[in-house]
């Protein structure tokens, strides 16, 4: 059984607990893999190794760090194929969304390679005289991640790569339950010219992640999961006096108006809500049919669900995998059986789906909810998971406060040919992300990432500029160069510019 150790000070290094949890390949149910669990100690060993690096990378010149992460994008470009199939064998999403997942990684780590245009400084000369002012950023020193299960590749970097171009040290705890593409990432970047302990990855469970949020030598932690976990980590973290940025879940609506194509719609909602499963927060969960269109909109997307190929993630034919456990899997069809007595109406009841030759795979049909009430489960909670909600709305008011009522804002998105409305959509819809006709609205890698209300905690969204902030700290010069005859005098009144 293959065994997946932890990556601390540029090498291997092997679980000392004696502890591992199993990864599982969800196509099969096979568990293939285990991953060492880390110990307070190990977590120490690794932030240790993190602080010690720092004192010299901290003073590494831009020129140099990029000139590694120049080379590390290359690397990543080189081996995408590898990672996909990492992700694939123990995520269980299709080859070709895997490579999308690291292709737009890839962006963030293009966005690094550009750090010195995001890293320069502003300069007032003569503020008085002789005087001038100058704003500089510089790293905070260690920092942390916390990354989640359904996107492996791609939510460690959206952060390591920005976090060590702009001078710090990283440690990342990945999900345990699909680990390998994470330590694939910390030996590429090693091969590319990282030095040993800028990026170090500790695997493990509720232990680790503690010691990352108190550990004194941490400045920092990111973190990406799930809502209750965000709001632990927040609290954890800012009670340890450390800054804190982590992403919440999700409940994210499209909207769709009564003038809007609906085969372009149903295609959108057909792609956002089943697209990786479901297993994403910025998958569409809910769309609201304003006016008379729903039972054609319903329609047109039950007959695209009826044609989807589900199955293992290896197969070129495939267009939805399985479920990351059968744990989860259970847990979303219960979303599904229990919708009918809520009151929803059970368009396409995906549950009890089943591969043949994986019948053992932790796999499920896509379903489809019809006139679903607020009230029910299957729309009030973060189900992540292929089942498709849909409201129906008498107008556009009504439908905006439907949305502006949900206490989560992560993205949303609105289907028109109304360019006024959707204008006004954008203005006044409470949520972080925006799509117009677009309706899984990612920011590039330049733009930040990040939601509203129960999905963000934390003042910085992720990426972008809001990345670069988060990861460096502001600091004020000011300097003066008097002239040998210059006389200052002593004058104990409050400093005055002239």
């Amino acid at each position: 059984m293959k065994t997946v150790n932890h990556w601390i000070g540029g090498k291997t290094v092997e679980g000392a607990t004696g502890a591992y949890g199993p990864v599982y390949n969800p196509a099969t149910g096979a568990q293939d893999t285990q991953v060492a669990l880390a110990s307070v100690e190990e977590v120490d060993a690794a932030v240790a190794a993190a602080k010690e690096a720092f004192r010299s990378w901290g003073t590494v010149s831009l020129s140099k760090r990029t000139a590694i992460l120049y080379k590390y994008r290359e690397l990543l470009d080189a081996h995408r194929d590898e990672i996909a199939e990492l992700i694939t064998a123990e995520h269980g999403k299709v080859h070709s969304d895997a490579l999308g997942e690291v292709a737009r990684g890839l962006e963030i780590v293009e966005l690094a390679c550009g750090i010195a245009e995001k890293l320069k400084g502003e300069l007032s000369t003569q503020v008085s005289t002789g005087v001038d002012v100058s704003s500089i950023r510089q790293p905070l020193g260690v920092v942390a991640g916390i990354t989640p299960f359904n996107f492996p590749a791609m939510v460690p970097l959206w952060m390591f790569p920005v976090a060590i171009a702009c001078g710090n040290t990283f440690v990342l705890k990945p999900s345990e339950k699909d680990p390998s593409a994470s330590l694939r990432l910390a030996e590429l970047a090693t091969e590319a010219g990282l030095p040993d302990g800028v990026l170090n990855v500790v695997h493990g469970d509720k232990v680790a992640v503690d010691r990352l949020l108190e550990h004194p030598d941490i400045a920092a932690v990111s973190f990406v999961g799930s809502t209750p976990i965000a709001k632990y980590i927040q609290s954890r973290a800012i009670e340890h006096g450390k800054r804190v940025q982590a992403l919440g879940g999700a409940k994210n609506h499209m909207l769709v108006l009564p003038d809007a194509d609906l085969d372009f719609a149903a295609d959108n909602a057909i792609n956002a809500a089943y697209g990786s499963a479901g297993e994403r927060c910025m998958a569409v969960s809910v769309v609201v049919a304003v006016g008379d269109i729903g039972d054609d909109l319903v329609k047109k997307i039950a007959d695209r669900a009826a044609k989807l190929r589900i199955g293992p993630g290896n197969d070129p034919a495939s267009e939805m995998g399985p479920l990351i456990t059968k744990e989860h899997r259970d847990k979303v069809a219960g979303y599904v059986h229990g919708a009918a007595a809520q009151g929803a109406e059970v368009v396409v009841d995906g549950t009890g789906y089943t591969v043949d030759g994986h019948e053992d795979g932790f796999f499920i049909g896509v379903s489809l909810l019809d006139k679903v009430p607020p009230t029910a489960d299957a729309y009030r909670d973060e189900i992540f998971g292929p089942v498709l909600c849909v409201v129906r709305a008498e107008t556009y008011d009504e439908a905006i406060e439907l949305i502006n009522s949900s206490k989560w804002g992560n993205g949303t998105a609105i289907f028109t040919r109304d360019g006024g409305a959707a204008r006004r959509f954008q203005l006044e819809v409470e949520a972080g992300m925006v799509g117009v006709n677009v309706p899984i609205p990612v920011p590039v890698g330049y733009h930040s990432f990040g939601g509203w209300k129960d999905s963000l905690f934390g003042d910085h969204h992720i990426y972008g500029n809001d990345g670069v902030h988060f990861y460096t700290r502001g600091k004020v010069v000011t300097t003066r160069w008097p002239e040998p005859s210059e006389e200052v005098g002593i004058n104990l009144g409050f400093p005055k510019n002239h």
